[in-house]
Formats: structure tokens, sequence, C-alpha cells
């Protein structure tokens, strides 16, 4: 989701490529869940939403692995895909309106303080200094990346661009599962 952070270890030639060439251009890369089909081998079917990633910080270790921490910038719908030579794929995309910030209504003052408390078990791993409990728009985005649900509600709640529908959304699967 915009403004979450994944710290990832890179391993595969395709996508060491694809880092190497992001860092050279100052450029992002586009992440999608996939729906069907596995990553490596024919064109997986991925869900049509997306992020675009943006590379924060980066390492290299000992044998030549690019450790990058990652955060989500904005919100994609993809148009269509190919996949280059190297297996990695490519796709147009429309780039969609960024959320705007909105203040945490009292009903779900719950929310915020359930991503507080998975945030401090979670630890140093997402170093959120600029976290903001208040905004409807980070709280949601990082309870999306953060509970465990299935792949196709997740990419329904990243569809949602109403940041308290998404909230509400968020609150009726909690208390569905853990009622």
């Amino acid at each position: 989701m915009p403004g979450g952070r994944l710290p990832l270890r890179i391993f595969e030639p395709r996508y060491l490529a694809m880092v190497r060439n992001c860092l050279k251009q100052n450029a992002g890369f586009g992440v999608c869940l996939i729906k069907e089909g596995a990553e490596v081998g024919p064109t997986p079917l991925i869900f049509p939403f997306g992020i675009l990633i943006e590379i924060i910080d980066w390492d290299r270790d000992d044998s030549g692995l690019f450790l990058i921490v990652t955060q989500g910038v904005r919100k994609f719908r993809t148009i269509s895909t190919t996949v280059d030579d190297s297996g990695v794929m490519i796709g147009e995309v429309e780039l969609l309106p960024l959320e705007q910030k909105t203040a945490i209504p009292a009903r779900y003052s719950e929310l915020a303080e359930l991503l507080h408390r998975a945030l401090e078990s979670v630890g140093p791993l997402l170093d959120y200094t600029e976290a903001d409990f208040t905004d409807a728009v980070w709280v949601g985005g990082r309870l999306v990346e953060l509970l465990p649900m299935a792949t196709e509600y997740r990419h329904e709640l990243l569809a949602i661009d109403d940041p308290l529908q998404r909230l509400d959304a968020l609150l009726t699967f909690i208390h569905a599962h853990h009622d």
C-alpha cells in the first residue's frame, strides 16, 4: 500500500538486473498480487491493482545480493502486461489519484490501537519513524499489509479508494475473525 515499507532480499538474476536498472535510473517498479499461476514460468495472472514502489535504501551483501528497503508510492491499475526476455513482467498502467490524509473518526480508534500493537511486535523490521496513527489512509494501509487475510480480500481492500470505507471493511473483517 502507499506509504508501506518492505525490506527485500533480491537474489534472482532477473530481479538483480531490474534493481540495478532501477537504481541507475532512479526509478521504481510495480508490484501486483498474483491471482493465479506461479511467479516464474508462463505469465501469471495478476490482480489489476498494484503499487508503484520506490527503493528507499539498499546495500549489497558479500555474495552480491541486493538488500533493499522499498516504500509504496502510489496505486495503479494494470492495463496490459508482457514478459521481457529475462522473465520480468512489464506492464502498462494507469496511475491512480493519491488518497488524501483523512482524520480517523473515534469509531475506528480500535484499529489504530491494533496497528500500534502489531507494529510493536514487528519491531525494527519496519521502521515507521513517520507513523501517523491519526490518518485513516496510513492506518488502513498498514493494516491491509500486516493482517493475515486471503489474497483476494487484500486486493479488494487495495481497490477501495475511500480510506474510511477501507476502515469500515477492516473493522468488519476484524470483528468477523476475532469475535
